[in-house]
């Protein structure tokens, strides 16, 4: 197939710059496969592009990156995007630091290493030791490392290390006073945590033996709790938990920090849990039900002597706190310790004996310090509208750390003292930016049925409303997730560059509480789509931009997001992002853990499930002879999150489809997953080519900048 286009640029020094006049799309045949749902036939002719592993497919994603590498390589300010990124990415980060006996531990990226290095220091002012160096594990970053748990007396750290952006993990243990590896290895984890009993093991989660093969694309099943003995076999482990009769159950299991209570934790998808408990103090073998499940969503907070504090939204959409007693955990004996308010409890940390209470408000941030009793000490206040978070450590810790950004303020980590509130500036952000240059102003408009929606819009200072400025608008809208403030390099290359940079708080988030979220799920998913359009018609009408000058941008669930409001509205956007994107809606419950998003989406095998998801599924409602957006669909052959089938079906189907004049490619990236653990160097080149594709289809001109 072949679509030939012309993109002009107007441009006094680009009269040489190379035109792009012609991309010839690989041919991708189509077969036979037609499905039958509730007595409707669905075609699925590219179904073969489903089998990442074979030959055929191998060739096809070869092809398609060779004509996706040729149009972006003539791009004329491409390199000038690269070189500006690196320039701009290049300053140290660090996290916040937690403390484990003498030593205070933090990640520091001296600023293009592939991976950040988990740092080892005596006290705060200490030298900075190497403790565990990802780096060297792989010669290309690929290797990313989990946060270490400590046993005990610290004496040893186990840690999980997934490589090529895969979910699949291995858990290694070091002795901390050596810094050695010890000979102890664990295989087939995933979505699990490390629990120390003691000195001697830890709790986690496995998944059994599979075909190596297909364990990228298999679904994932029997998930069961073991404890590990350190110096044993994994095949010695010893089983804890497992629930026979329900093999699409995550289950999880931890000890509270004084090791009394060991914690099971269940889920059957994203929404709801059920939580059992076991006393190991008092001897009990058997464990008791705290939470039944899944209508509501709880978490064990920590213990207070014999009693739980459980974070919870039984009865009260924007969640409390309550003690509850295992031995008698119906709802009618919960004690209330942090009642409800009108704001969304978000998270509830701790450190030194005190709960730290993060609320959202108009999906920013507002923190409270309270006792274990509730009674408020003081409110941690934030220098402006954006996000915190960490608020974790210790019982006997004496001081607490956290980290606040918003969109025109890189990371700020703060220390402050549990007992007098005095607080400090730890880590201050070296990043090349005045944050001074930018404004961020936050608005509402009305969505389709009536309902106020929120967006964040940050721009440079002075600029313009004459419809015509450059806008990326960008939201997630689901799974519970809220979108608040936070900085990021590609986003603040975009606004030196003249860019509108909008964030849309879009139901199906927890922005607002469960209300807000159960808006935006199942039967009622639409209304997040609606909200993403009358978003771009809003920016439309006051003059921020225009349909020309518009792109949207999304991943993951924010992926399905930007696959469903291009085909809805076509018109409406002159650019499309959809990256690792949930697009094939009918089958996306096969693949590894696309099971548990059935309490978010629903699923093809109800019938009422179907006729709503087949009425807004990205693949499915690709039409012949319509014109869409410029689109850049990105994925990664190890994202065994969303399988990469979503995004080859779909490119396929689009490439086939659309009659316009605009490119349809797909960037499929190697040796990368989902997008947890991407090394710098990815990261970049992923960036540079997503904002020069972003940049080139609006008309823009690269801006020569400082650094």
């Amino acid at each position: 197939m072949v679509i030939k286009f012309v993109i002009m640029l107007t441009c006094a020094v680009c009269t040489v710059m190379p035109l792009i006049s012609q991309i010839q799309y690989p041919l991708t045949k189509k077969g036979s496969q037609v499905d039958n749902y509730f007595g409707r036939t669905i075609p699925d002719p590219y179904r073969w592009l489903e089998n990442e592993n074979s030959q055929e497919t191998g060739e096809w994603v070869t092809a398609e990156n060779k004509v996706t590498g040729d149009y972006l390589s003539k791009i004329p300010f491409r390199q000038k995007i690269k070189a500006t990124l690196e320039g701009m990415w290049n300053y140290p980060r660090y996290s916040s630091p937690f403390r484990e006996g003498q030593f205070y531990y933090t990640y520091k990226n001296d600023g293009l290493q592939n991976q950040s290095i988990l740092y080892q220091q005596k006290g705060l002012d200490g030298a900075l030791e190497i403790f565990i160096d990802p780096n060297k594990m792989t010669k290309d970053g690929t290797a990313a490392v989990g946060r270490p748990s400590f046993s005990k007396n610290e004496k040893y750290a186990a840690y999980t290390i997934a490589e090529a952006g895969s979910d699949w993990e291995q858990a290694f243990v070091k002795d901390v006073a050596s810094n050695k590896q010890m000979p102890d290895k664990l295989d087939r984890l995933k979505f699990t945590g490390l629990s120390w009993k003691g000195e001697d093991g830890f709790y986690y989660s496995r998944y059994p033996v599979s075909d190596e093969k297909t364990k990228m694309m298999d679904q994932n099943q029997n998930q069961k709790l073991y404890y590990h003995k350190l110096g044993t076999a994994q095949t010695s482990d010893t089983l804890v938990y497992e629930d026979k009769q329900h093999p699409l159950r995550f289950v999880g299991g931890y000890l509270t920090e004084d090791e009394r209570f060991l914690i099971i934790h269940q889920s059957e998808g994203t929404s709801g849990a059920e939580i059992w408990v076991q006393d190991q103090r008092s001897g009990q073998k058997d464990f008791t039900l705290l939470i039944k499940g899944f209508d509501t969503e709880a978490s064990v907070i920590d213990n207070d002597g014999a009693n739980l504090l459980v974070k919870t939204n039984a009865g009260t959409p924007n969640y409390q706190v309550v003690s509850i007693d295992p031995n008698n955990p119906s709802k009618e004996n919960w004690k209330v310790i942090i009642p409800t308010r009108s704001k969304l409890l978000e998270n509830v940390g701790t450190a030194g004996h005190r709960l730290f209470l993060t609320y959202l408000e108009d999906a920013s941030s507002r923190v409270y310090q309270t006792s274990y009793s509730g009674i408020l000490e003081r409110e941690i206040k934030l220098p402006g509208i954006g996000s915190a978070s960490g608020f974790s450590g210790k019982i006997n810790d004496a001081d607490v750390f956290y980290e606040y950004t918003s969109f025109n303020q890189p990371t700020i980590i703060f220390r402050q003292n549990i007992t007098t509130g005095a607080n400090s500036i730890l880590h201050k952000s070296e990043a090349k930016i005045d944050a001074d240059n930018f404004k961020t102003l936050q608005t509402f408009f009305t969505s389709k049925d009536g309902t106020k929606v929120p967006m964040f819009i940050t721009y440079k200072k002075g600029m313009q409303l004459d419809g015509n400025n450059p806008t990326l608008v960008t939201g997630y809208g689901g799974f519970n997730i809220p979108v608040t403030p936070s900085f990021s390099v590609g986003n603040a290359f975009f606004l030196e560059q003249g860019g509108v940079f909008v964030v849309v708080t879009l139901r199906g988030g927890s922005e607002y509480g469960e209300d807000w979220h159960k808006a935006g799920m199942l039967l009622n998913k639409q209304n997040v789509f609606d909200d993403m359009i009358a978003a771009a018609e809003f920016l439309i009408s006051k003059k921020y931009t225009n349909s020309q000058k518009l792109a949207i941008r999304g991943g993951s669930n924010g992926g399905l997001l930007v696959g469903a409001v291009m085909t809805q509205r076509p018109d409406l956007f002159k650019v499309a992002i959809p990256q690792v994107g949930v697009l094939d809606m009918l089958r996306y419950h096969t693949f590894t853990i696309g099971h548990a998003w059935a309490t978010e989406y629903g699923s093809s095998d109800k019938k009422e499930d179907f006729q709503n998801l087949i009425k807004y599924s990205p693949l499915h409602n690709l039409k012949p002879g319509i014109a869409y957006p410029a689109t850049l669909v990105t994925t990664a052959d190890h994202d065994d999150r969303v399988v990469p089938g979503h995004s080859f079906k779909f490119a396929a189907t689009l490439q086939a489809d659309n009659a316009g004049p605009n490119p349809t490619l797909i960037r499929i990236d190697s040796k990368a997953g989902h997008g947890g653990g991407k090394p710098t160097s990815k990261v970049i080149e992923e960036q540079a080519d997503i904002w020069s594709f972003v940049m080139f289809n609006l008309g823009m001109e690269y801006k020569e900048q400082t650094q």
